[in-house]
């Protein structure tokens, strides 16, 4: 009877821990969250509405996980044609690169416009600042902090 009990406590931790790993979706299987392919804004992205802006940044912030996500980082950035939004990618990315986006700081954009919200957002596929260009996405849009292209779906 003991050896039982000790048979079922097992069996049942082990299906908690699979369905609770970090970025699991609701069937548990192991995703990546804002880390791989299908974070918040994937699926939007369009390269038919690929676009390149130029400005200055005024704010750089850490936009709060989705559950099992990461910090992304977010920038207003000012043009000639008023303020944009601008989503770059988890913080623990661009945290590690070695260009620094700052407030005040001129940069060009290049990345898919999008409406998010009822709001227009660039995710940026690339930044340049200077002669340093931070890389984030190829060209269909799949974040290069993912690793290998390899979908299965």
């Amino acid at each position: 009877m003991r050896a039982l009990k000790v048979l079922i406590i097992f069996a049942v931790f082990t299906i908690a821990s699979v369905t609770a790993l970090p970025g699991a979706d609701s069937q548990g299987r192991k995703g990546r969250g804002t880390r791989g392919y299908k974070g918040e804004y994937q699926g939007k992205y369009d390269p038919q509405t690929v676009t390149t802006v130029k400005g200055i940044v005024e704010t750089v912030e850490q936009m709060p996980p989705a559950t099992g996500t990461s910090y992304g980082i977010h920038l207003d950035l000012k043009t000639d044609a008023g303020t944009l939004s601008i989503q770059l990618g988890p913080a623990w990315f661009i945290e590690k690169q070695d260009i620094r986006i700052e407030e005040g700081d001129i940069i060009q954009v290049r990345g898919s416009k999008i409406t998010y919200e009822e709001t227009p957002k660039i995710i940026a596929t690339e930044v340049k600042k200077g002669d340093k260009v931070l890389r984030l996405r190829d060209e269909s849009g799949f974040p290069v902090w993912a690793g290998k292209k390899t979908r299965k779906w």
